[in-house]
């Protein structure tokens, strides 16, 4: 790798705001708030408004749509529209 032209790459904090959930990972993101980690030291933390723990789709709380349904109810109010 050429030296000098790629951002430092450490540990980070990522905290769930919705769900209150830490992850303790490794980016290139930057920033200025710290928090203390269980291990005793102290790591830069970057707040997320959603992860995989308050995600519907990764929670099962989402909601799935019937589709077909609705296809159904719009042809049945409009199949003799248009002159067909």
């Amino acid at each position: 790798m050429k030296p000098g032209i790629h951002p430092n790459y450490g540990p980070v904090v990522f905290r769930d705001l919705a769900s209150g959930e830490t992850y303790l990972t490794q980016t290139t993101a930057k920033s200025q708030k710290t928090i203390e980690w269980t291990d005793g030291n102290t790591y830069p933390v970057i707040d997320v408004e959603i992860s995989a723990a308050s995600h519907p789709f990764y929670t099962g709380k989402q909601r799935i749509m019937d589709s077909a349904g609705r296809v159904e109810r719009f042809n049945q109010r409009f199949k003799g529209f248009g002159g067909k």
